[in-house]
């Protein structure tokens, strides 16, 4: 077989998208938190900055970012608790579910705290 058929067909894996969703994730909330600092900074030094800053929270895309930033986190900490039981467990058939298990209460959670958001 071919190697680069054989890469793409490594790639096709669920645990593989696993793997690229856990990084990403990763990336992105690194990416938030300067942000989030900033706004934090404001609120111990701006508190009439910070206010006028959160009237914006009430815009529907930002709510969206939330969720989007809600659903981050949640991949990123069930794909760390998968990769910890990988480390722990040992390779089984099972990983496949559990990445899938994984990846559905992260949706769940972010669903949840859209339903909230609204």
């Amino acid at each position: 077989m071919n190697r680069a058929h054989s890469s793409w067909r490594s790639r096709a894996n669920g645990l593989w998208l696993a793997f690229v969703l856990h990084r990403l994730s990763g990336v992105a909330l690194a990416l938030f938190l300067p942000l989030h600092f900033w706004v934090l900074s404001m609120a111990v030094r701006q508190a009439d900055r910070l206010e006028s800053f959160l009237q914006l929270t009430e815009a529907p895309l930002v709510k969206l970012a939330e969720v989007a930033l809600v659903f981050l986190l949640a991949v990123h900490v069930f794909g760390g608790l998968r990769l910890m039981a990988l480390e722990l467990l040992g390779w089984t058939a099972r990983q496949k579910n559990m990445a899938a298990g994984a990846l559905g209460l992260a949706v769940l959670v972010s669903g949840l705290f859209l339903l909230r958001a609204i």
